[in-house]
């Protein structure tokens, strides 16, 4: 499990997390929520080490981070993240990128990792683009791509910065179809969501960050209680019952009349 205490970072001297206490849990899809420039891509490269700590520390099963090399963060954590060159490859290619931290070098790729390979891009609804040209896919298709180079590195926590991004609704709800399935394998699976109401929906636990702190963490029962998303976002939250469960939307508040 990796686990953030008191963490502070930020670029250039300036503070953007501030305290922040937060664990990833295994068997757990958990949504980082908040407006632009609250600190949830930066808490996400903080927790693997791509961005020192200024405060606090990152624990992996307890052992600091500041411990722990390149090769065994990335053994225990995958990273799919907001921007990404396209390289000149297939995507098959592409998804062996996912095998990397379980080979020595020079790196040969053996018959398990193909395998693995083949397994991933079909959990991302990708098999068919396994012999494209990476440059040739549509956005959506490369997206579907890292996912599936995410899975094939088969760590116990897997970091998404917005995966839904370039997706359309259907695949947005395959996203979160897939991160449940590997939350159910046993894996921590956390994701900076824009989209409100699948976060609200999709998620087993929200944590809302603002101006750098977390305001709050729970449930989407527990958020929605609370009312920290109409303060935060200077939204309406409202929701309605289905069948399989609460629904919950956002609108805009009424305009107040001069």
């Amino acid at each position: 499990m990796i686990e953030l205490q008191k963490v502070q970072a930020g670029y250039h001297k300036r503070p953007v997390l501030r305290g922040v206490d937060l664990a990833f849990r295994p068997g757990e899809v958990l949504a980082l929520i908040g407006p632009n420039g609250s600190g949830k891509s930066t808490l996400l490269r903080t927790a693997l080490g791509l961005l020192p700590c200024t405060g606090g520390q990152v624990l992996y099963d307890g052992v600091p981070l500041t411990e722990l090399s390149p090769r065994q963060v990335a053994r225990q954590a995958a990273f799919l993240s907001q921007s990404r060159t396209t390289p000149n490859i297939t995507a098959g290619r592409m998804v062996l990128h996912g095998r990397f931290p379980h080979l020595s070098y020079p790196r040969h790729y053996r018959p398990e990792d193909r395998e693995i390979v083949r397994q991933a891009l079909a959990e991302a609804d990708a098999a068919d683009l396994v012999d494209r040209p990476m440059n040739e896919l549509s956005g959506g298709q490369r997206q579907k791509v890292y996912l599936a180079m995410a899975i094939a590195q088969q760590t116990p926590t897997v970091l998404m910065d917005e995966p839904t991004t370039f997706l359309d609704i259907a695949h947005q709800l395959g996203v979160m179809e897939m991160a449940h399935r590997l939350a159910r394998g046993g894996r921590a699976v956390v994701l900076v969501l824009h989209d409100l109401t699948l976060a609200m929906g999709g998620a087993d636990r929200l944590a809302v960050l603002q101006d750098g702190l977390l305001v709050q963490s729970g449930t989407p029962e527990e958020i929605y209680d609370s009312g920290v998303l109409e303060r935060v976002f200077a939204i309406r939250q409202g929701r309605t019952r289905t069948e399989r469960g609460w629904r919950y939307y956002c609108e805009l508040p009424p305009k107040e009349e001069e």
